[in-house]
């Protein structure tokens, strides 16, 4: 695997090369660590030339996985150096699906869906839904949190790890932060260690929060991710094993572990209200990410918006259209929410008899949309039906 090993060599010193500056790593969690130094590149056109560089090496080899995944990093290098592509094409070739979006009569239809579910457990659809629905869902305290998580991961590992059939070991720590972010909570890590931040500028809990959150950073990414490295410990696998959220196993990634409480607790009517409603407001973040990428302007986004969430507020609207517009690691990796969740909900509503196999196949390999779909054909196109 020379190609793969001189790729994951240029991408950890791209990586060094960021950690210096200060700017946003490329590294989100490291699936083979490695106890050596790492030099850092001395700047990012000497990144892209030696990504190019194995692209071109690659134009006789059978290594799809390495192809793909130096696609995704050549065309966020160039997006961070300045280069604009259209939104599907971009989107294309870092997170590996179309940006197409999806209809009004789609949305439409998620949105009845989330409303009926929320006025289930008393929840109605206003001004003040977000409040409502905190009320409804029994605020935490953010101190407690940890000690809560702590008991969820007790709770859910022995059924997580009998539906994914991961064995995989893992440790992860809980760190607090305070900073100007569009996140709540971030975990990153290597091998079988896990970090988990907890941003307390923006973090909220509720009881049912708390639950989405255990299954979402602990079992969707800290398990999923160490699973990962214990695979690529034991065998001499084909693909990269290093995760960036530019790349296009990052739908597979955001897209199950905001759908895995549909797997674990379907039959927890708040956490499933509030995972409607997370599908329903994923979707109209995607309708936002494509009209403020098509040109359109900050007044017909802002009036959109309010017309699909009348409880969003200004900075939730500012935050998400400068996050999609300027961003260009964000522009990419937020559209792996929406469009990976969107064909998990579709999986699991269809009753399709392949959601076990997806499951643990989805726990051995970081796979790709296209390696989704050959799994189940029959499934949604990945990132909309435009």
């Amino acid at each position: 695997m020379i190609l793969r090993d001189e790729t994951e060599r240029t991408i950890r010193a791209w990586d060094a090369y960021e950690r210096r500056r200060g700017t946003s790593p490329v590294i989100d969690y490291d699936c083979y660590p490695v106890d050596v130094e790492i030099e850092p590149a001395t700047s990012r056109l000497e990144v892209l030339q030696q990504l190019q560089r194995l692209w071109k090496e690659l134009e006789d080899q059978d290594e799809p996985e390495v192809r793909r995944r130096l696609q995704s990093d050549i065309t966020y290098l160039r997006a961070v150096l300045g280069e604009r592509l259209p939104l599907n094409e971009y989107v294309e070739k870092t997170q590996g699906c179309s940006a197409a979006g999806w209809s009004e009569d789609y949305l439409m239809h998620r949105r009845d869906q989330a409303r009926a579910r929320l006025a289930e457990i008393g929840v109605g659809w206003h001004i003040g839904t977000a409040e409502e629905m905190s009320l409804v869902e029994t605020p935490l305290k953010v101190q407690d949190v940890p000690d809560i998580v702590r008991g969820m991961v007790a709770e859910f590992e022995p059924q997580v790890r009998a539906i994914t059939g991961s064995s995989a070991p893992f440790e992860i720590s809980i760190e607090n932060v305070n900073i100007d972010a569009y996140w709540s909570y971030w975990l990153d890590g290597a091998g079988e260690k896990a970090r988990m931040r907890l941003n307390l500028k923006n973090a909220v809990f509720t009881e049912v929060s708390a639950r989405a959150f255990t299954l979402h950073e602990i079992f969707g990414h800290a398990l999923q991710c160490a699973s990962f490295s214990e695979r690529a410990l034991a065998a001499d696998v084909p693909w990269v094993r290093l995760s960036s959220v530019h790349a296009a196993q990052q739908v597979l990634l955001e897209g199950l572990a905001q759908a895995l409480p549909l797997f674990v607790i379907p039959d927890d009517q708040r956490a499933m209200a509030r995972l409607s409603f997370v599908h329903y407001t994923q979707l109209v973040r995607a309708d936002l990410h494509r009209l403020i990428n098509a040109g359109a302007s900050i007044d017909d986004c802002v009036a959109r918006a309010r017309t699909l969430l009348p409880f969003w507020t200004d900075e939730n609207i500012g935050n998400i259209l400068s996050d999609r517009g300027v961003n260009p690691q964000l522009r990419s990796y937020l559209w792996a929410y929406p469009a990976g969740l969107d064909w998990f909900v579709a999986l699991v509503e269809s009753g399709s008899s392949v959601a076990g196999e997806v499951l643990q196949a989805s726990y051995r390999d970081p796979l790709a949309p296209d390696d989704l779909t050959k799994l189940w054909p029959a499934g949604p196109k990945f990132g909309g039906d435009l």
